[in-house]
């Protein structure tokens, strides 16, 4: 990868009109935003459905496209939905996404819209072409017919014609209209890096439809679930409660459902990072039955073969390794071995005296360098938290030595810019200077994720020249 940067923003935090961010015209000005500021890239979050907590790393499918990034005013120009409805979807609040209304309401929606289509034979063409985005949608169809039962209870085989056409309608305008997005990004020489969530929830099409890939016992329910052990986050680890894979069974098929899931990321996304890519070396594995991840042993991934596998299929697009975590050699080897680039943050480097390999002058070129991912704080949250030891170490490294620090943060920027670090990547809440009310997610946390968003004036305040300049000065 060329030396560069760009800005984190899931389309969910995108401004608008309409609870949450979409593939609308506010997509198209924020990449205006990136170019005129000389970035590179937009990186965004997992595009799949979210959970009940509102998170896009536990879907009900692996490739079907979450329905709330539709535009309801692109739905409204296609005649598909009226006046009146449009009006009814305006937002109560610009800066939060409303989850609530957007389940009920929003679904409601387009459902309507999708009983006005007069030619069906784009729709079913397209999902035709997709045989695991089809499956999603007999999946959610199914799932409606059984009153939201998990699959196993299920009873009801056979869904609801209307209800089943209803999805394949939401996948076919999500997909259209995100190409659309795609397109005019590429028009403005901005490329996309998306994120794939490693596992996959137990409750989702992915395993109802290929259960033999899966851990599950003769009831096909999971023997074991992911997870990660005590780190950083949780003095506890994470139980992350997803079924794992049985990756014998998958290397013995030549992986043929993650290359189906690969190449759907890869008509999405000119890039995309791996979540959790140190599962594929080794992976935490907790029985099913535990507590807490702490509980969980250590077993062998697919390592080597898998990664020959993803190479032979990249083409032009390029992969990022999330080698965060407890990261040990062998870990170390295979990113080395795939020639992925790896991550660096900001954030971890000032934790301890330790020359830790996330301070700046430690970054290979081959990496991708973040102050902070959708994981951690903001960077102005950061800096408060510190200790006044820490920070001040911090600082000095950074050459800001001003007593008021609250003033730190174009410095730390410009320091990330002079790394070595092939790309760098910033959040854009550390753009903006916000503080730790704008945090994305916090691991571990069931309630209060997900839901921030920016105004389209918060997004005009910043000082476009000035990242113009940086980018210029670092040869970005």
């Amino acid at each position: 990868m060329a030396r560069s940067s760009g800005v984190l923003m899931h389309i969910s935090s995108l401004p608008g009109d309409y609870s949450i961010g979409t593939f609308g015209k506010e997509a198209k000005n924020f990449i205006d935003f990136l170019a005129s500021c000389g970035f590179s890239y937009w990186q965004v979050l997992p595009f799949t459905m979210v959970d009940e907590c509102n998170s896009p790393y536990k879907s009900f499918s692996a490739f079907g496209g979450n329905p709330f990034f539709i535009d309801p005013e692109i739905l409204f120009e296609q005649s598909l939905i009226t006046a009146e409805e449009l009006k009814s979807a305006k937002q109560k609040t610009p800066y939060s996404c409303e989850f609530d209304r957007l389940r009920t309401e929003r679904m409601e929606l387009l459902s309507a819209a999708s009983k006005r289509v007069t030619d069906r034979s784009k729709v079913l063409e397209f999902i035709e072409s997709k045989p695991y985005i089809k499956q999603c949608c007999e999946f959610l169809s199914l799932k409606t017919a059984n009153s939201e039962k998990e699959w196993p209870e299920w009873t009801v085989d056979k869904p609801c014609n209307e209800t089943l056409f209803m999805w394949q309608f939401i996948q076919y305008e999500f997909f259209r209209q995100w190409q659309i997005v795609l397109d005019y990004a590429h028009s403005k020489g901005i490329k996309v890096i998306g994120d794939i969530p490693i596992y996959v929830s137990f409750d989702s099409s992915d395993v109802w439809g290929n259960k033999d890939l899966f851990l599950l016992d003769s009831d096909y329910k999971p023997t074991d679930v992911a997870g990660v052990p005590p780190d950083y986050f949780s003095a506890d680890g994470q139980l992350w409660g997803n079924p794992l894979y049985d990756w014998d069974k998958m290397k013995a098929d030549g992986y043929s459902w993650w290359k189906a899931r690969l190449q759907n990321m890869f008509t999405l996304f000119d890039g995309v990072r791996i979540d959790h890519f140190r599962g594929l070396e080794s992976y935490w594995s907790v029985p099913a039955t535990a507590q807490t991840a702490k509980e969980g042993r250590w077993n062998k991934g697919p390592g080597k073969p898998f990664i020959d596998m993803i190479n032979s299929i990249c083409g032009e697009n390029f992969i990022i390794a999330e080698d965060l975590g407890e990261i040990t050699p062998e870990v170390v080897e295979l990113v080395k071995y795939s020639k992925f680039p790896g991550m660096r943050v900001f954030q971890f480097g000032f934790l301890s005296d330790c020359d830790s390999p996330h301070q700046p002058h430690n970054y290979p070129e081959n990496c991708i360098a973040y102050t902070g991912t959708h994981d951690n704080n903001t960077l102005l949250g950061y800096v408060w938290e510190l200790n006044d030891e820490a920070r001040r170490g911090m600082l000095e490294y950074c050459g800001y030595f001003d007593k008021n620090w609250d003033a730190c943060y174009d410095r730390i920027i410009a320091t990330m810019m002079a790394s070595h670090a092939g790309t760098v990547i910033f959040p854009i809440q550390d753009l903006l200077k916000y503080g730790s009310d704008t945090r994305l997610n916090t691991p571990g946390k069931a309630e209060g994720n997900w839901s921030y968003r920016l105004t389209k004036e918060q997004l005009n305040s910043l000082n476009r020249e000035q990242y113009k300049r940086l980018n210029y000065l670092y040869r970005r």
